[in-house]
């Protein structure tokens, strides 16, 4: 019943192009990795509890305050992360009602929901890592959540570019399917090897001496090696799919986005070895967040080009003419 009321609601609304519903998709990835930097820029700035409370700023107060235990800058980068929740939200709230108004197939309603649904549990997270005073695993599981409503997000932008009356296609054979889906395990290893960095690293969120943020009590450097060799291992495993997709042969698309992948995993793998060398300079620590998102996107945008929804036109011969 609810379905069939927000249906009716949305058909008063005007009808949006192919090519509106993709912009607003496209938005949608950009707030989805955007916020995630800001994120990281909290946390190296030490923002993390410029509004102490949530969902309040302050006890009170859902602004800024004057509070001299805080500082002004510390309480506006906070502040302003939390403002940049209301565009992901809108960006979230646009693509439901595009993809509503538009009358998409079931697949792609059900991961337009996901996004709205996506930044509530975000919202949550976020509100339960403030209130914790900043645990080390909770900034952790709040960045792995970000990362994986980027990976969906780029779904959802696929799912929308293709027809709806169009026919499953699988581009690939299935033993280079399952290599991807390992590089995407491994993808996932990964990121969570460097949240326990960052869980040991020096920007906790925050340099209260009266209440330090509790920290990961294991050896950074140990950490570090094991989110390198995930890396590698992540490496290893597309160079592995490359030779294999060059073998059989590969389109287009697949084979540049491919490339673009092989590029961001060796560039992020470059910012952490600068990182290493230069004691993690927080400027970086933001950059090798984005290029997180990037990686987790690219590697989202690989594994959706290997089964797509391709339209079919019928060809119907014209009946020869027989002799007289």
């Amino acid at each position: 019943m609810l379905s069939r009321a927000f249906q009716r609601l949305v058909d008063l609304l005007p009808m949006p192009s192919l090519r509106v519903q993709r912009i607003i998709a496209f938005a949608v990835i950009l707030s989805q990795a955007g916020i995630s930097v800001t994120g990281a820029i909290v946390r190296v700035t030490s923002s993390g509890l410029g509004c102490p409370t949530w969902p309040q700023c302050f006890p009170g107060s859902f602004t800024p305050s004057t509070v001299s235990e805080v500082p002004v800058i510390h309480q506006a980068v906070e502040f302003g992360n939390r403002m940049l929740t209301f565009a992901v939200t809108l960006c979230a709230a646009l693509v439901v009602i595009a993809v509503f108004r538009a009358r998409r197939r079931y697949e792609v309603k059900v991961y337009a929901w996901l996004m709205p649904g996506g930044t509530v549990l975000q919202a949550i997270l976020g509100g339960i890592t403030v209130r914790t005073g900043l645990l080390w695993w909770t900034v952790s599981v709040h960045l792995l959540v970000s990362m994986l409503m980027v990976w969906l997000s780029v779904l959802l932008y696929a799912k929308i570019c293709e027809p709806d009356d169009g026919i499953e296609t699988v581009r690939v054979p299935k033993p280079l399917q399952w290599l991807t889906g390992f590089s995407s395990i491994a993808l996932s290893a990964t990121l969570i090897a460097g949240t326990l960095v960052t869980g040991a690293g020096p920007h906790a969120g925050d340099k209260s001496i009266e209440k330090p943020v509790a920290r990961l009590q294991v050896e950074i450097v140990t950490l570090v090696h094991l989110h390198a060799e995930m890396l590698v291992a992540y490496l290893s495993l597309l160079v592995g799919l490359a030779c294999g997709l060059a073998a059989i042969g590969m389109n287009r698309a697949i084979r540049n986005r491919l490339i673009v992948l092989i590029v961001l995993v060796c560039s992020q793998a470059l910012v952490g070895i600068v990182q290493y060398f230069t004691n993690v300079p927080a400027a970086l620590v933001a950059v090798h967040v984005g290029g997180a998102a990037a990686c987790t996107a690219a590697t989202a945008a690989l594994w959706a080009a290997m089964r797509t929804r391709e339209s079919v036109t019928a060809v119907v011969a014209e009946p020869v003419a027989q002799n007289a």
